[in-house]
């Protein structure tokens, strides 16, 4: 059995030269874009430094429960000036009751009430551009009402990074360790579009942020009209906003453990097919170049695989073919191990080339469901 095998055109020569061709598309992409979160390090905040007063903005309907339990960790953030507007969005349940309560008790809490009404669009971006109107200040943090940050330096954290000229930044949002299978496949479908999102914002192809812990001002709001653009779309108030709001200059990232809003994982199935229905609801506009890139990584991934199973049958190629597999595998799980690190997934690590497949696998198969449902409903 030879190393290096004599080429001859042949079934098993042409899938090697395709799997040598997949996993050069593999290895360049690891390289040029998750290697830049993979080693991206996170700068201390400077505690002298002059702290803008900052809005949070908070869109909820029949949210009762969750303004209980999470309210108060943001109306007592350490930061030195800030007001907490709550959007009472049409709800029908106690939130309103339990608001007015929290009022009395914090009073840089503001609540702006939307009646019920049957003409209003569904969706978080009629609520957030009120809040928007009625905001004291300059600079926002955008959170949902299901979110919960890690500690009381939130606020500090996200407001650490806008400078003059950065006015929009992202950060990261993680779901709560439960047990099943359904929560690991969660967090890890959070962790790895996390992975991605960051990774091409570094490499200044920004596409998106979430809205459960994102920041940006009031002027790049007013820059590219609110949601005017995408206000049919139910979804996409942080998607399709940083698609057209962020350019190469004007956003950061943040990545401080500290920065980070903890929210509980859907419990079922179908309420997380649900959540997925909204968010592929927007990759239709997505810009080409990002879609390519976006599509690229995982197709180009299932067929390394399939050539690389293929060329396991042919005694000739078997050692070349599994000694640049190996390579390209290992590489990919040190840099994109590095990158589940920086967001503190390090459990998703240890078996990460098979989540890499199965996920690969999986999402076409979520998306074609995804497809065949409607979302009306926030």
């Amino acid at each position: 059995m030879k190393f290096i095998p004599t080429f001859e055109i042949s079934f098993f020569a042409i899938t090697f030269l395709v799997l040598a061709f997949f996993v050069i598309v593999q290895i360049v992409y690891v390289l040029f874009i998750h290697s830049k979160l993979a080693f991206y390090k996170t700068k201390p905040i400077d505690d002298h430094q002059n702290w803008m007063p900052i809005s949070v903005i908070i869109a909820a309907r029949n949210e009762s429960d969750n303004l209980y339990e999470n309210l108060p960790a943001i109306l007592s953030q350490d930061y030195p000036a800030y007001e907490v507007i709550v959007v009472n969005n049409q709800s029908i349940d106690d939130s309103g009751w339990i608001l007015t309560a929290y009022a009395q008790q914090f009073p840089n809490l503001r609540i702006v009430e939307l009646s019920k009404n049957k003409h209003l669009r569904p969706g978080k971006k009629l609520p957030i551009t009120l809040a928007i109107k009625a905001a004291k200040y300059e600079h926002f943090v955008l959170t949902d009402a299901d979110c919960r940050p890690v500690n009381d330096q939130w606020i500090k954290q996200m407001a650490s990074q806008y400078t003059k000229s950065k006015q929009i930044v992202i950060g990261y949002a993680p779901f709560l360790k439960n047990k099943g299978f359904l929560n690991r496949l969660i967090r890890f479908d959070t962790a790895w579009i996390g992975v991605n999102y960051f990774s091409m914002a570094l490499a200044k192809l920004p596409y998106m942020g979430v809205g459960r812990n994102l920041a940006y001002t009031k002027s790049v709001f007013h820059s590219v009209n609110g949601f005017k653009s995408h206000y049919s779309v139910p979804t996409g108030d942080d998607v399709l906003f940083i698609q057209e709001a962020a350019k190469k200059s004007n956003y950061s990232i943040q990545l401080n453990p500290d920065s980070f809003c903890y929210s509980q994982a859907p419990t079922t199935w179908s309420r997380w097919m649900t959540q997925k229905t909204r968010h592929y609801a927007t990759s239709g506009k997505y810009r080409f170049i990002k879609k390519l890139l976006l599509g690229i990584y995982p197709i180009s991934l299932i067929l390394m695989w399939v050539s690389f199973i293929t060329l396991l049958f042919s005694k000739d190629f078997i050692l070349l073919s599994s000694s640049i597999f190996g390579f390209s595998l290992l590489l990919k799980w040190w840099l994109q191990g590095r990158c589940l690190s920086q967001l503190k997934e390090k459990s998703f690590i240890r078996f990460l080339p098979f989540w890499d497949l199965f996920y690969a696998l999986l999402m076409p198969i979520l998306f074609y469901i995804s497809e065949r449902q409607k979302y009306y409903r926030w």
